[in-house]
């Protein structure tokens, strides 16, 4: 079948092809660094601590800056649409500084690369996270809610730098960064005190957000249900996240991989619609657990978008990619969740909403269910195709990236 024939089967449930395929080319996809180095970042880390695993052994990880800059250079070109790119601050460029300053002590000079990196690739902007793991001032597994006021300070300060920084890389983007603070911080086992750590908590935040551009800043609070090692109590727990975005007014980051096997973020994207005009999402893929897997097009993720598309929230729901998988091709894994998103995002765009929503208002629920199910067959394959093809790319993104491990990748360590 070709794009005129698909056009024409859309055009036969109310649905504009086109208008489809240009809607998705404006919408923005925050692509994390992250993918390319199994989360190591440039400060001399050998392995991860603070409640997350990267697990695999694929060669040809990016061992330096210039080799995951490549990777993600290379990555991105394979990728359609508007793109952002998503940096942590342990992915800092400390030049003659390495060694001699801490985190808390980074300045936005430190990611002067990164800006230069975004422009000479023709990103939209820049996204930004404090690193509040892999660090030896993690004393018993904490960090903003620490009970040592050395160490809270410490962090405090990590985090004030880093709204510094945000502003900078906003400005320069001339265009708002969204800065997620997530923390690992928990118990093991069964803690005599929740509450306290989540004051502590809580007062930190204050304390970080306390002076930022409001301009050119993005605050976002991102909870999880548990992370290794701290299986039994989560400080920044769901509750404690959404109310406290609430209450000052700031982003809820919702990550599809960090709540209770039972519930889905798709549910939860219109709930917070209600009460939020942003809403920070990180996509990734639990199986079982947080395990950040590759996003691959399957059921939840055409769900979220669905959500996403059919209330109007393009430009309220700030999407992100968030996972690591070091069993594959990174770069494969790179662009496989990105197309994988784009993919959901147009199939949520060609769905009929307008006569789907009237169905259900109408109390139509047999219309409504045969108009769910007719559109499961419609071609959208030949509309994604066309949305590459206008895009400059094709299908096969293997093909180039199996050349590119051949050349660049192979020799890696």
């Amino acid at each position: 079948m070709s794009y005129q024939e698909a056009k024409r089967s859309y055009a036969a449930i109310g649905v504009n092809s086109d208008a489809a395929i240009e809607t998705l080319k404006k919408v923005p996809v925050s692509v994390h660094c992250w993918q390319g180095d199994d989360v190591l970042g440039f400060e001399g880390a050998e392995s991860l601590s603070g409640g997350i695993q990267t697990t695999g052994n694929y060669p040809g990880r990016a061992r330096t800056p210039e080799e995951l800059m490549a990777d993600y250079a290379y990555a991105l070109s394979l990728m359609p649409g508007s793109k952002r790119i998503n940096i942590h601050a342990s992915y800092a460029f400390l030049g003659a500084d390495k060694g001699k300053i801490d985190r808390d002590a980074y300045r936005p000079e430190h990611f002067a690369p990164w800006v230069k990196f975004a422009k000479e690739h023709a990103i939209e902007g820049i996204d930004f996270n404090p690193t509040f793991f892999a660090h030896p001032k993690m004393k018993d597994g904490l960090t903003l809610s620490s009970p040592d006021e050395g160490i809270r300070a410490f962090w405090v300060e990590h985090g004030k730098r880093c709204m510094e920084i945000a502003a900078y890389l906003g400005k320069e983007m001339n265009s708002p960064c969204l800065v997620n603070i997530w923390i690992p911080d928990g118990y093991k086992d069964i803690p005599a005190d929740r509450l306290s750590p989540r004051l502590r908590y809580a007062k930190s935040l204050d304390e970080i957000l306390k002076e930022y551009d409001r301009q050119w800043v993005i605050p976002a609070v991102e909870s999880k249900v548990f992370g290794i090692g701290v299986e039994s109590y989560t400080v920044g727990s769901g509750e404690f996240c959404q109310n406290y975005a609430a209450t000052r007014g700031i982003c809820s980051l919702l990550d599809n991989g960090h709540y209770h096997p039972t519930e889905v973020v798709s549910d939860k994207i219109p709930s917070m619609l209600v009460f939020h005009d942003k809403v920070a999402l990180h996509v990734s893929r639990p199986v079982r657990w947080d395990s950040d897997h590759v996003v691959i097009f399957e059921d939840e993720l055409k769900e979220i978008m669905k959500e996403v598309v059919r209330n109007d929230a393009l430009g309220k729901v700030k999407i992100a990619l968030d996972y690591f998988d070091a069993s594959i091709n990174r770069v494969f894994a790179w662009v496989t969740g990105q197309r994988s998103v784009e993919k959901a995002l147009l199939y949520a765009l060609l769905l009929p909403d307008a006569e789907l929503k009237a169905a259900q208002e109408q109390g139509q629920f047999t219309r409504l269910m045969y108009l769910q199910e007719r559109v499961k067959t419609l071609p959208f394959g030949e509309v994604w195709a066309q949305y590459l093809k206008e895009n400059g790319m094709d299908e096969d993104y293997f093909t180039p990236v199996a050349e590119y491990e051949e050349k660049v990748m192979k020799g890696r360590a």
